[in-house]
C-alpha cells in the first residue's frame, strides 16, 4: 500500500511538472509531516494505537474541510464558465460537512479512547430531536448556497455547514459508549474516506478519489460486520443508547449466588492440571500492557505438552484487529489465535478457559436473559468449559453496565487484581515447573 501511495505521488509530481519554488514548498510540508508524524509514531505504543488512529482521523477531517473551502474560494471566479460549477460546489459542500463531522468525531473519540472524557454516553434531553435539526440546518444551507452566485454567500454557507457539522459530530459521538468505540473507530475511518475522495474529485486527483473510495467502502463494510457481531443496527450504534434500554423489555434477569475467588498457587494448579487451554483476551489485557506475560506463558505450556489457543471476540479491545496486533508483537503465532466463530463449539471440550480482562463478550447474560440489553450479542461461550478461570480488578460491569452471570457459577474462579502483575505472578510460578 505505501509502495503504491509512493508511486501515485511520484507520477502526479511528474503530470504536474510544478516548478523548482512549489516543489521546494511541497518537499518541505511533507518533511515537516513526516517528521511530526514519526515522532508520534515512535512513541505510541500498540495499545494506544486506537487513540492514535482517532487523532489522525481528526486531522483528515481537518484537512478535507480546509482543502473544500480553499477550493472553493480558487474556483469561484471561473463558476459563471465552467459546465462543472454546479458539481463542484456540490462536492466542495458535501466535503465541507463529512470533514466537520469526521474532526470533531474523532476528537472525542480520542477523548473517550485517551480517559480525557467520560467513556460513558452523553446522553443529553432531545439530542436526537438536536440532531435532526443540525442536519436539516445542513441540508438547508444548500439552497442559498447553489442559488446565490454571491462569493459572500457560497463562503458564508460553507463556515456555517463546517460550524454545523462540527457540533454534530460532537453529539453524536459523545452519545456514543466505550463499548461501542471499535465500531465508531470503523466509522469514523469511513467518513475520513468519504472526506478523502471529496478532496480528490475537487483537486482532479484521481489517487486521491480511488485511495478515499476505498478506505470508506472498506470501513463502511468492516463497521456493518462488526455490528452483526454485536447484534447491534449501525443506526443503533451511531444514534447511542448502548447500555439505555433493555431488549425485550422486560426486567433483567436477577443473579443470585456467590462467587468462588483462588489465589494465584490454586489457579497455577489449575493450569497444571488442564491439557487443552483456552485464553480470552479483552480490553483489560491492553490497558494492562499484559501480552508480554501472556506470550510466554503459552510459549512454556506448549513446550509443556499442552493445546493452548486464543479466542477473540470481533469487538475485543477498543479497535478491530488491535487484540491480534497486540498477541502477534508479543510473538504469539498467528495459528493459535482463532476468531469466536471458529472456537466456540469447542469450548465443550476445553479443560480451562482463562477470561483475560474481558466481561461483555464473556456475558452468558446475552444466551441467557432475553430481558438483558445485550440479548442476543454473540459471545464467547466460555461458562461450556470445565473450569473458567477469570482475572479482572474486580466484580465490577464492563462498558455495557450488565452484571455477568459467569462470575457466580460453581465452574468459575475468580483471580481479583491488576492484569498485569497476575499475567506476571502466573508467569514466574510457571517458569518454576518449566524452567526451559
Amino acid at each position: 500500500g505505501m509502495i503504491g501511495v509512493a508511486g501515485g505521488l511520484a507520477a502526479t509530481l511528474g503530470s504536474l511538472k510544478p516548478s523548482v519554488e512549489l516543489l521546494a514548498q511541497m518537499s518541505g510540508a511533507m518533511a515537516l509531516g513526516g517528521t511530526i508524524g514519526l515522532t508520534i509514531a515512535k512513541r505510541i505504543q500498540i495499545s494506544d494505537l486506537p487513540q492514535l488512529v482517532a487523532a489522525f482521523h481528526s486531522l483528515v477531517g481537518l484537512a478535507a474541510v480546509l482543502t473544500c473551502v480553499a477550493e472553493y474560494m480558487i474556483e469561484f471566479p471561473h463558476f459563471a464558465t465552467d459546465p462543472a460549477a454546479s458539481l463542484t460546489m456540490i462536492v466542495a459542500y458535501l466535503g465541507t460537512y463529512i470533514g466537520g463531522v469526521t474532526f470533531s468525531g474523532s476528537l472525542v473519540a480520542y477523548g473517550k479512547l485517551q480517559g480525557v472524557l467520560n467513556s460513558a454516553p452523553l446522553l443529553l434531553p432531545g439530542r436526537h430531536l438536536l440532531n435532526a435539526s443540525l442536519l436539516t440546518l445542513s441540508i438547508g444551507g444548500m439552497v442559498p448556497y447553489m442559488m446565490d452566485p454571491s462569493y459572500i454567500t457560497g463562503l458564508t454557507c460553507l463556515g456555517s455547514v463546517s460550524a454545523l457539522s462540527t457540533i454534530m459530530g460532537v453529539t453524536l459521538t459523545a452519545a456514543i459508549g466505550g463499548a461501542d468505540m471499535p465500531v465508531v473507530i470503523t466509522v469514523l475511518n469511513s467518513y475520513s474516506g468519504w472526506a478523502l475522495c471529496a478532496e480528490g474529485f475537487l483537486l482532479n486527483n484521481n489517487l486521491l478519489t480511488i485511495v478515499g473510495a476505498l478506505i470508506g467502502f472498506s470501513g463502511a463494510i468492516l463497521s456493518h460486520i462488526m455490528c452483526v457481531a454485536m447484534n447491534r443496527s449501525l443506526a443503533n450504534v451511531i444514534l447511542g443508547g448502548y447500555g439505555t434500554t433493555s431488549t425485550a423489555g422486560g426486567k433483567p434477569m436477577e443473579i443470585t449466588g456467590t462467587h468462588t475467588e483462588v489465589n494465584m498457587d490454586g489457579a497455577v494448579d489449575m493450569i497444571k492440571e488442564a491439557n487443552n487451554i483456552i485464553i480470552t483476551p479483552g480490553y483489560g489485557l491492553c490497558a494492562a500492557k499484559a501480552q508480554y506475560p501472556i506470550a510466554d506463558l503459552v510459549k512454556m505450556l506448549r513446550e509443556g505438552g499442552k493445546k493452548v489457543r486464543f479466542g477473540i471476540h470481533p469487538v475485543a479491545g477498543r479497535m478491530p484487529g488491535q487484540l491480534n496486533v497486540l498477541l502477534a508483537e508479543a510473538g504469539v503465532p498467528y495459528d493459535i489465535v482463532l476468531e469466536m466463530d471458529e472456537i466456540n463449539e469447542d469450548f465443550p471440550e476445553t479443560d480451562l478457559v482463562l477470561v483475560i480482562g474481558a466481561n461483555d463478550t464473556v456475558n452468558s447474560a446475552a444466551q441467557e436473559d432475553p430481558n438483558s440489553i445485550i440479548a442476543g450479542m454473540p459471545v464467547l461461550e466460555v461458562w461450556k468449559a470445565k473450569q473458567v478461570i477469570v482475572m479482572k480488578r474486580s466484580l465490577g460491569v464492563g462498558y455495557a453496565a450488565v452484571d455477568n452471570p459467569i462470575f457466580y457459577k460453581p465452574n468459575t474462579a475468580m483471580l481479583l487484581g491488576d492484569a498485569k502483575k497476575t499475567c506476571d505472578g502466573l508467569q514466574t510460578k510457571m517458569r518454576q515447573l518449566y524452567p526451559n
